[in-house]
């Protein structure tokens, strides 16, 4: 009987930490750390292209190809205080095929104008990942040739991933048998558990939880 190896046997950690090393080097302004066996590179904004570019055309690097490009709002978190200046992130993963290894490359950016250079001339890829990160936080990446919403109608009302946009949004969709068409109205919630902001009746109850433990006929009386 054969077992599949660990994954950590697969990762070349003195090799990514030989990566960090260089990069500690190559650009002495930003903050590399290792964490968790993954290298992240916290950068301004305004020099993501360069380090994008150097980590795909660097002999050491070879991260030629773009994962993923994520939006982040950390409002709210557990940080005393939030810096406003700091509130929203882009977060670049690549991966090295050649190496075999994998970094992150994170910008972050002020809440009043969270804005970064884009990468499609570096990675074709990035198009779309910059307009999702564009459509659900608002994050706007200067250089895009094609920058719009892609998840979202082009007159929606917001950006949904912020973490002060409305759980139950500004409007809601209907089909309008009139018009014959899909139309939008403004939120109506009859239903006051739909605002999630009190505990269920489910979860308020006490002392009777147990008798969803067996087979019963509940009557109104057992939930008082």
């Amino acid at each position: 009987m054969t077992t599949t190896p660990h994954i950590d046997t697969h990762l070349d950690l003195p090799g990514l930490k030989a990566i960090q090393t260089h990069l500690e080097a190559k650009f002495p302004a930003t903050t590399i750390t290792m964490a968790v066996r993954e290298v992240t590179v916290e950068c301004a904004a305004a020099d993501v292209p360069a380090i994008i570019k150097f980590l795909r055309d660097d002999k050491k690097c070879q991260f030629t190809q773009l994962i993923d490009v994520c939006g982040v709002d950390y409002l709210g978190a557990p940080v005393s205080p939030q810096p406003a200046n700091r509130r929203f992130a882009v977060v670049y993963h690549l991966l090295s095929m050649a190496l075999n290894q994998r970094i992150r490359v994170k910008a972050h950016m002020p809440e009043d104008l969270p804005a970064v250079p884009s990468i499609t001339g570096l990675h074709l890829s990035a198009g779309w990942f910059e307009r999702e990160a564009y459509d659900m936080y608002g994050i706007v990446f200067e250089g895009h040739p094609d920058l719009r919403r892609i998840l979202t109608d082009a007159d929606f009302d917001g950006f949904p991933l912020r973490k002060d946009f409305p759980l139950e949004g500004h409007v809601e969709v209907y089909y309008d048998a009139k018009e014959k068409r899909v139309a939008t109205k403004p939120v109506d919630l009859p239903q006051e558990l739909r605002h999630f902001d009190r505990v269920s009746e489910w979860q308020g109850m006490t002392g009777n939880a147990g008798l969803a433990d067996a087979d019963n006929t509940f009557t109104l009386k057992d939930f008082k």
